[in-house]
Parts: structure tokens; sequence; C-alpha cells
């Protein structure tokens, strides 16, 4: 299986042309955030603007507005409709939209998760509390007319499978094909596969990022780039490699017991002086 390059991170990052204005790079949409769980949107949200999104909004329940608008600086908070068709209005107007960083458990949101699957054209990045609300009805996966990337942990993917095999490069592989999706199976050596059979291992990265939050980062920066237009595939494995690239920087400067998910977002502008300084 080939692995992800430098090189080929280069040639995958969507151009941004001089004369480009917010509305040219994306207008994206995280949806999650619970009581107890208020970071993970805003950590999400962060990283896509810090990954080149123009505009990007965190819809969170009203219990958590007030804690999630008060950590956000680049990113627009708001309370999520109550009523699904502005809520599916609202999405329906982005350019990518990621559903579940922290996201409540419950019939609820297990059935808002369900509908918006069904209903959104746009590409979808299904994470954490989304991946949860779809385990028991992975077939809308198939249903999808538009792009899905499907970002699970080992947890996550024994609970969509329901077992985990060892052999993580064919096991990907054939959710993706299965089900229709970009699958990121994290862990050490990230898996990305597409249906058509692609796939590409990570080789940046290192046990420093095992921490909560780090997940939510990555969802936002995969959600970043496909709001900048990229391929599922291609924004999947440009992701993951700047996550971790970012997270190898945190392990040289504040060691892998020391750094934190916030880290990873405050070093991507490192990264991507990296990538254009040895283009």
């Amino acid at each position: 299986m080939k692995t992800i390059t430098k090189e080929l991170v280069r040639q995958l990052l969507p151009h941004r042309p001089p004369d480009g204005h917010k509305g040219t790079f994306g207008k994206v949409y995280v949806l999650g955030g619970a009581v107890g769980y208020t970071g993970a949107p805003v950590f999400a949200g962060e990283a896509a603007v810090r990954t080149g999104s123009g505009l990007v909004f965190a819809g969170v329940p009203e219990s958590v507005y007030a804690i999630v608008a008060a950590r956000c600086t680049c990113v627009m908070a708001q309370p999520i409709p109550e009523d699904y068709p502005v809520l599916l209005a609202r999405l329906q107007a982005c350019s990518a939209v990621c559903i579940g960083p922290g996201l409540e458990p419950g019939p609820r949101a297990e059935q808002t998760v369900l509908s918006l699957l069904r209903d959104l054209s746009c590409p979808v990045v299904l994470d954490a509390g989304g991946i949860n609300a779809v385990a028991a009805h992975i077939d809308v996966l198939e249903e999808r007319k538009a792009p899905t990337a499907v970002t699970p942990h080992d947890g996550e993917f024994q609970r969509l499978c329901g077992t985990v095999r060892q052999d993580r490069e064919q096991s990907a592989a054939e959710f993706a094909a299965r089900y229709g999706c970009v699958l990121v199976r994290k862990g050490p050596g990230t898996i990305v596969a597409a249906p058509d059979g692609r796939r590409l291992r990570n080789p940046t990265g290192n046990c420093g990022m095992a921490k909560g939050g780090s997940g939510d980062v990555l969802a936002g920066m995969i959600l970043s780039l496909l709001g900048q237009g990229a391929e599922p595939f291609e924004a999947a494995a440009a992701a993951v490699w700047l996550h971790g690239r970012a997270g190898d920087l945190c392990a040289r400067e504040l060691t892998e017991y020391a750094m934190t998910p916030a880290d990873l977002i405050d070093r991507l502008p490192a990264v991507f002086r990296e990538l254009e300084m040895e283009n």
C-alpha cells in the first residue's frame, strides 16, 4: 500500500486564487456539542479555520450555546434550530458539513443524523457522535447520493461493523467499497480508503495525539478541505498527513506527554509554512 507523502499533500491541497474572498474558500458547518462535550465542536471549527475555510459555523444545543460561543473567536456559533426544515436549509447552504463532534446521544439526535444523511446534497464528514448515531442504521450510508467521509477510531469501527479485524487495511477497503464512502480508520498508521479501491497509509503522528479532542481537530480539517473543493479521498489523505505532522511538531517542542489537541491547531501554520517553503 502506498504511503502519503509531503509531495502528495502539496499536490492535493486546494488552490487559493489571489483574488479569492471568504466565499471562495468554503462555507462549512460543524453540528455537535452537548453538556460535558463543549470543546469538541470548538476544536473542529477552529481547525477548519486554520486549514483555510472562509466561513465556519458551529451549531450546538441551546443548553451549551453560551459556553461554546464564548470559546469561539473565528467560528460563528449558533443554537441548533428546533425546526428540522430550518436546520436542513441552513446546512444545505454550506459547501460541506461535519456531523458528530461531541454530539449528545439519544433518539432525537439519532433521527436528526439519519434524516440529514438522507437529505443533504453536500459532502458530509461523519465523526464521533454522528458515527454512533448510524451504527444501528448503517445502510443509510449506501443511500447517500453525495460524498461522505467516515472517521472512526477502532471502538467506533467495531460499533459500525460488529467486530474489529486485525487487517486494518483490508477491512477499511471493504467498508469503503460496500458503503460507498471514504473511510478514515484512525490510529497508528491511519488508513484512508476510497470506494474505488484506492487506499493510503499515513506515516505522520505519534501517541501524544491519543487524547480526547484530537479526532475533532482532524474532522474539522477534512471538513475544511472538502469545503474548499477537494475530493473526499484527497481531502482525507491531505488532512490526516497535516494533522499527524502537526502532532510531530508538538511532540518535538512540547513532548508527547504535555501536548494537547489545541496545540495541534496552533502548529498548523508551521506545517503549511513547511509545504510552501519547500515548494
